[in-house]
């Protein structure tokens, strides 16, 4: 699939969990939401964080996980097609995922939500509605940076898409 000028193709959802402090983050996150407005309508859905203590239990590690599992399910639509980020997904190259997204608008999943989960990961009632699990290294980065890493990839696989250069 090949987008054009002016033609909006998808509805992204990044639902995360806790809120953005950082302003250097903030300010590189609009930057790519602007430049992403030409081809896809993109909403940054922050979930409530759970307050843990630094060292947890089993247990109460997965009471965390499940409540912040709840919050994210809460906010997602049905028919989405969901991309979790978490370490034991499939890992794409750049012009892979670009191709699964023009895959996707080509087949009408013309709706995706992607999810990053808190300092602890995600709830295993989260990954199970996963249609493609996805990893961005094998590496661990926080999770407030992997939501500017994350838009930055958007924008990237749609200027892919449309076989437009990418100014560095």
């Amino acid at each position: 699939m090949r987008l054009y000028k002016g033609q909006i193709g998808m509805n992204i959802d990044i639902i995360a969990v806790g809120k953005l402090k950082e302003k250097y983050l903030t300010e590189g996150i609009k930057e790519y939401q602007k430049r992403l407005s030409p081809y896809c309508k993109l909403r940054i859905i922050e979930v409530r964080e759970q307050k843990a203590p630094e060292t947890l239990s089993d247990k109460q590690k997965a009471q965390v996980l499940k409540q912040e599992g709840h919050y994210i399910l809460q906010k997602m639509r049905s028919s989405s097609y969901v991309v979790p980020l978490c370490i034991e997904g499939k890992e794409l190259s750049s012009e892979d995922m670009a191709e699964k997204l023009s895959e996707l608008a080509v087949s009408g999943r013309s709706h995706i939500t992607f999810i990053i989960g808190g300092s602890l990961g995600l709830s295993d009632e989260v990954k199970a509605r996963a249609d493609l699990p996805l990893s961005f290294s094998k590496l661990t980065f926080p999770h407030q940076l992997m939501r500017l890493v994350l838009v930055e990839q958007i924008y990237r696989w749609f200027k892919i898409m449309r076989r437009e250069t990418y100014h560095k």
